[in-house]
């Protein structure tokens, strides 16, 4: 049988939010390449499971990669677990699986816990159409230019040490914009804030949150819109040479008209 790498999403928090498939492949992987071995091994012996470990982080990925696919070129099974969550999304592993793939050998990928999607849920705000942005720009100005051009949700990590820092901004650049901050999610203390960015700015001002932190920050109000006028403007970039779609996303950007809308009013011209 080839062997393959299996990307693994494993808790965030909780220990036993794992699955059936996880268990499976963590007991009879040839090894498991994980973010911190001793993390890893909490997991393990909590369900049980006795593997072979080996590390990869940040720091060894750039020579560990080569040494896995070569274990995998050979037939073995190789899992790749983080700390918690999905690996590559704002952890380790972009680096094996694209290297895996270039080499023509088989990845899978199993679903399971998110920080980012349980946060994005919990916070009660829009879902239909969000961005992950992982750590809010620390400059003003960078924070000021994506909230101004953000029509969606957006969801980010944080640090407990700088989350009161980041609500202060937001509350500084759009107090209203409605916010949520999850804390230790899936844990015994887990906690769910939610309020406006001036609201949590000050209540976070007094005593910074413990743990770790997902800020979810809601889209800004409806906007009143000329639809009308951007399908026009929408019509003449296509007659230039524009593509649709892709001109549809820059009108919808500068107008708060949304994309599918635009596009589809200009199809409805044709």
């Amino acid at each position: 049988m080839s062997g393959r790498l299996v990307v693994c999403a494993t808790p965030i928090g909780n220990l036993d939010d794992v699955t059936l498939r996880l268990l499976e492949t963590l007991r009879t992987a040839d090894v498991v390449a994980c973010e911190d071995t001793r993390h890893t091994l909490g997991l393990l012996k909590r369900h049980g499971i006795r593997a072979p470990l080996v590390s990869y982080h940040e720091h060894n990925e750039a020579h560990r990669a080569p040494e896995l696919i070569a274990r995998i070129a050979a037939g073995e099974t190789v899992a790749l677990v983080t700390d918690a969550g999905m690996p590559l999304v704002s952890d380790p592993g972009h680096v094996l699986v694209r290297d895996v793939v270039a080499a023509g050998l088989r990845v899978e990928v199993l679903p399971g816990p998110s920080a980012v999607l349980t946060a994005l849920v919990a916070s009660a705000l829009p879902a239909d159409t969000w961005r992950f942005v992982g750590f809010l720009p620390r400059k003003a100005g960078e924070l000021r230019e994506l909230l101004a051009a953000a029509r969606e949700t957006l969801v980010a990590f944080e640090s407990p040490h700088r989350a009161a820092a980041s609500l202060a901004a937001l509350a500084e650049l759009d107090p209203a914009r409605p916010v949520a901050v999850c804390r230790e999610l899936t844990k015994l203390h887990e906690e769910i804030a939610r309020g406006s960015a001036a609201e949590l700015a000050a209540r976070y001002a007094e005593a910074e949150p413990r743990g770790e932190v997902v800020l979810v920050v809601g889209p800004p109000p409806p906007q009143d819109v000329d639809l009308d006028a951007a399908i026009d403007a929408l019509e003449r970039l296509v007659v230039a040479g524009a593509k649709a779609r892709p001109a549809a996303a820059v009108v919808a950007e500068l107008t708060g008209a949304h994309a599918n809308e635009l596009y589809k009013g200009l199809l409805a011209r044709k």
